[in-house]
């Protein structure tokens, strides 16, 4: 499965590692599309079953954070760099997330305040912060020429898209931020991002080689900020918490399994 998608990738992208980028974007951007676009036909679904999605995400994210960029970045460069890359990743999400106005469904606002923007759009911002590291990470993994394990990244962000993806237009429904479609298109939305950060990933670790130990390690703390400072909070303010637990161990014994098997 994992050569028959290189080959797709090497044909689609002529083998340039921004063309990779992109296309690894897309295939995440489109699983969480499928994932929104579910609120159309599910309207409901129970706050246990939506914290402990968020858990699976969390648990990919965790797990992909040290197989596929860490544990990586330290065999190319050394841990000096991939620790400088962590903290630089992990302190950039903090600035970003104490300045740029944003709205969490269950913490709330956060950011500069403004009353000039809407709150669909700060709904929206809030949960693009969140898919800007995973968008990164693919990225990264592309323009470092280290293929299998960028194709096996790839699908296990693509994988907890989905249900996070649901999650988000759910989210919107209950925060009165239209149903069906509308609340479809907001989880679309938010995703979109991982698109153009992908590229601009694989891009910026190609044309500069030596900063791909440092670029590894920034996306892998970018993605353990997320973890630590979003998805735990949201997941465990609502009486759900073993829920949210059990859904990150699987979502790190998913990440396992595709590492080991395909990778």
């Amino acid at each position: 499965m994992v050569d028959a998608l290189i080959n797709v990738f090497i044909k689609l992208s002529g083998g340039k590692p921004i063309w990779l980028g992109f296309w690894g974007g897309v295939f995440t951007t489109l699983l969480n599309s499928l994932g929104a676009i579910l609120v159309i036909f599910i309207r409901r679904a129970s706050n246990k079953f939506l914290d402990a999605s968020l858990g699976f995400a969390a648990g990919v994210m965790l797990s992909a954070s040290f197989t596929s960029l860490i544990m990586p970045g330290i065999e190319l460069g050394g841990v000096v760099p991939v620790l400088i890359g962590i903290v630089i990743g992990s302190v950039f999400l903090e600035v970003a997330d104490h300045l740029i106005p944003h709205m969490h469904t269950i913490i709330g606002f956060e950011g500069i305040r403004t009353k000039r923007i809407r709150a669909v759009w700060l709904f929206i911002i809030a949960i693009t912060l969140h898919n800007m590291p995973e968008g990164l990470a693919v990225g990264v993994a592309f323009g470092s020429d280290m293929m299998r394990d960028a194709i096996v990244l790839m699908i296990a962000i693509g994988l907890q898209n989905i249900p996070e993806g649901f999650s988000v237009s759910l989210s919107a429904v209950s925060a009165g931020m239209g149903k069906g479609f509308y609340a479809a298109l907001t989880g679309i939305r938010s995703g979109l991002v991982e698109i153009p950060l992908a590229m601009f990933g694989a891009w910026a670790v190609s044309i500069a080689r030596p900063v791909i130990p440092y670029a590894m390690g920034f996306a892998a703390g970018a993605m353990l900020y997320v973890i630590s400072d979003e998805i735990v909070p949201e997941t465990h303010r609502k009486g759900h918490e073993r829920y949210a637990t059990f859904g990150t161990i699987l979502g790190i014994i998913v990440m396992l399994y595709l590492d080991v098997v395909f990778g």
